[in-house]
Formats: C-alpha cells, structure tokens, sequence
C-alpha cells in the first residue's frame, strides 16, 4: 500500500465483539511474544498495566493499525481512553504494543497525548510538535495542538464508544503510568513522537502543498480575508463523506458532524455544527500513515485563527507581574465568558464571519436540516 497517496476511507465503527472476545485476543497477543511498551511509569513492569485492570475491552481499526480500548475513564482536567496501539506489519516476535491516551479536547475532538507535565506546581498533557520562530529579537515556542488530533476516520467511532458508557470510572493514575513525565516547563515531545514526522517531511512528494499553508488570511483580524489556495478549499457539494450526530452538554446540545474532502482529495475537514456555533477542525491529509501513537505523520498547514472553537482560552493571567491578557481569540471578537471555564470565551463573533462558515451554513446545514 502506498500510504502517502490520496485515499478516500470510510470511517471506521467499533468491531462487534464482545468485551471478552477483544480481552482474551489481546492477552493471545502478549502470549505469542508481542510486548506492551509504556513510557511511563509503568515502563520498567508493564504487566502492572493488566494488574491495575486496563485491560481492552473494545477493538478498532485504521490502515492496519489495530487499537484496543479499555473502558472511558476521567479525571478532573479530561475524559479519556487508555489505548493499546499496534502497528501493522512487524514480525510478532519483534512487534511492540504502545499503550497511549486517548482524550476529549474541549474543541470536541480526539486526540493523543504527547507527554505529561506533572510537578507540585503544574500538571498538564503534552500536545504534540513544536514549532518555534522568532520575533522582535525573542525566541518563541508553541505547541502544534493539531499534530495530536487522531484521525478524523475514527473520530465518529470514538465519541459512539464514549456515549455508549453510562457510568465512566475517576482514574488518576493512568496517565502517570502510561506516559512520559517530562520535566517543569517542556512543551517538545519526545523523539518517539517526532522522529517518524521527520522521517515524513523529508520525502518531498509526501508534503501537503510543499508544506505551505493552504488557507490563510490576508489580514490580520479580518475574518472576511480569508483565502484558500486553488484546491484546499472544502467541496460543500461533492465532498460531504460522513454525517454523523452526538450532542454535548457544555454546546447546549444537539451536535451534527460532517466529514468534508477539500477539491482536490488531498484533505479533510471535519466541521461540527451546535445550536449556537459552529467550528472546524484543522484538516488532516488523506494518506494512511499513522505513527506508534495513532495519528498522521503528514501535516497539513493552515492558519490556525481558522479552527478557533466555539469556546476558546481569553482570560487574565494574573500569575504575571504585572497581570496579562491571554487570548486565542483574534482580538476584538471574544464574547462573554464560558459559564463552565472561567478562562474560556464565546468566539462566535469571530466565527460567525468567517466567510467558509456562512457558506457551510447556507449550503449545508440549511438544505440539509436533518442530514
């Protein structure tokens, strides 16, 4: 198979077997030889995995990568999976399993954690690559949130399992025993989460519009500056790929998804519809590369004031001297406060005028109002 090629993929659901169909496949797996590699704590006796119950008992699969599940579990920052993730085609005897964490962003999609930030003063869940730059003589540094979005294939497939479940456990060890803990203040992932996107960006033919942006704006702040490079743009009218529903209490709701190919094939878009917002996740390409933590290794750039979600993070930070304004909200356009997230804005002032979201609006939602 050639995974950097275009390839138009249905989403997946979750296999029909039984709970202790998937458990009982899964331990056949460690049998013939397969081992489970954690980078927490857990890394020097991984049997304290199956031990501590996190054990699968759900099955999907992606492109050949198999992902085995454990019930949803939460803690009091995010609502999680813990995820077993096996790559395909690797001898058994030197194939590797790599338990990973699976999480719900408050953006409403997927994703995998890099790392984890846990000292007596901070705790927080890695979020991918970094990109860095400099400016006004400052060196600067951010987290590509993206670069840790799972696949949109299985988005749909996920959230099923995670409404499936009436009652969720409170786990606060997981994410210790699973992943890394980086020391205070690191952003950057570690080589297991980086290398095979080097090893992807250095094949010329692999990289999405010559790892230029495909849709920007041309001012700052103005949403009606919005332009996509010939191609990129969603295809409102052929590219509708998958509809699904779920709802979400803190949207107020009904929540209608659709999974939307760009004109030329070579992305998706994944735009999710609430009562009163609607947003979009950054695309992804439609190749079928996916690391040891079940994501694409193959990006797609784009200016990420397009993928603000209905809610985003605009508040003071008052740990400065003197206090900040910290805001993901292009400026001018942040609404009231979030009733569930003091530090979390309404942004549908900004959204509302994007010009790809009324015309989603208008010929989508409006002439498919119960698609």
């Amino acid at each position: 198979m050639n995974r950097i090629a275009p390839t138009i993929s249905s989403s997946i659901t979750p296999q029909p077997l039984a709970p202790r169909t998937v458990a009982r496949e899964f331990l056949s797996l460690l049998d013939a030889g397969v081992k489970i590699k954690p980078a927490g704590e857990a890394r020097s006796d991984p049997s304290e995995l199956l031990e501590a119950g996190y054990i699968p008992r759900q099955k999907l699969e992606l492109f050949g990568t198999r992902f085995y599940l454990t019930r949803a579990r939460k803690n009091p920052a995010v609502r999680f999976f813990v995820a077993y993730v096996l790559p395909p085609q690797e001898p058994a005897r030197r194939r590797r399993i790599y338990p990973r964490i699976f999480y719900k962003d408050l953006s409403l999609v997927w994703r995998v954690a890099s790392h984890l930030v846990a000292t007596d003063d901070e705790f927080w869940i890695g979020k991918g690559a970094v990109e860095r730059w400099s400016e006004n003589g400052y060196e600067h540094a951010r987290s590509v949130e993206s670069t840790t979005d799972l696949p949109l294939e299985m988005q749909t497939a996920l959230e099923t399992l995670n409404h499936s479940q009436r009652r969720v456990l409170t786990d606060e060890r997981a994410l210790h025993l699973i992943l890394k803990n980086a020391p205070h203040g690191r952003i950057e992932p570690y080589r297991d989460f980086i290398a095979p996107r080097e090893i992807a960006a250095a094949r010329p033919r692999a990289r999405i519009h010559a790892g230029r942006r495909v849709a920007f704006f041309s001012r700052k702040n103005d949403p009606a500056s919005l332009k996509f490079v010939n191609g990129f743009a969603p295809d409102f009218r052929r590219g509708i790929v998958e509809t699904s529903r779920s709802s979400s209490r803190l949207y107020g709701g009904p929540l209608r998804r659709f999974r939307i190919l760009s004109e030329n094939r070579r992305i998706q878009y994944l735009f999710l519809a609430a009562p009163r917002h609607v947003w979009i996740i950054p695309p992804q390409a439609t190749t079928t590369e996916l690391s040891s933590y079940g994501v694409r290794v193959i990006d797609v750039k784009a200016d990420e004031d397009l993928f603000v979600p209905g809610y985003e993070y605009h508040y003071i930070d008052d740990e400065l001297e003197p206090p900040e304004l910290f805001s993901q909200i292009p400026e001018g356009f942040a609404g009231t406060q979030a009733d569930f997230d003091s530090t979390r804005a309404d942004a549908s002032a900004w959204l509302n005028k994007l010009p790809i979201i009324r015309e989603f609006r208008r010929r989508v939602l409006r002439q498919n109002p119960d698609r």
